[in-house]
């Protein structure tokens, strides 16, 4: 190797990563759901999964998660299911907070999957592309590893 050597005069230490600006919740957002995006939208912004084209998706996930904690505080305030006489007897029947709570998960399932919030989606997403099929059988086949 030719040239100097570096002495630790000249050698610049490396400057720690400015953060990245965490957008704001948006202003229609219920109180619970801005404290979803608060606890959760730095950590996006690490990844760089929380671009401004994604916010109103993002707002539509936090909404999902707000619902899932209300709806489960009133279901275990209330209980998940009541009793009704029918004209088969006394039957034991779901609450609507327990229906809706199961639609709130799947929401926030389906849109969690786009950001990665669980560990299969977010390793599918840290994983890269796919790659392109013919390319790699074109390389095979002239010899590439």
């Amino acid at each position: 190797m030719k040239g100097r050597k570096p002495s630790m005069e000249n050698v610049v230490p490396m400057r720690e990563e400015m953060p990245k600006p965490v957008p704001a919740a948006h202003d229609l957002m219920s109180d619970a759901a801005k404290d979803v995006w608060d606890r959760l939208a730095p950590e996006l912004i690490k990844f760089d999964r929380l671009k401004p084209h994604f916010e109103d998706i993002f707002a539509a996930y936090c909404e999902s998660v707000a619902d899932v904690i209300e709806l489960s505080s009133n279901i275990a305030l209330e209980g998940r299911t009541y009793s009704v006489q029918t004209r088969n007897g006394m039957q034991q029947k779901k609450t609507a907070n327990w229906q809706a709570r199961q639609d709130a998960l799947a929401n926030m399932r389906q849109l969690g999957a786009l950001f990665g919030m669980t560990p299969v989606d977010e390793a599918r997403l840290s994983s890269g592309s796919q790659g392109d099929l013919f390319n790699d059988l074109l390389e095979k086949l002239r010899g590439g590893d």
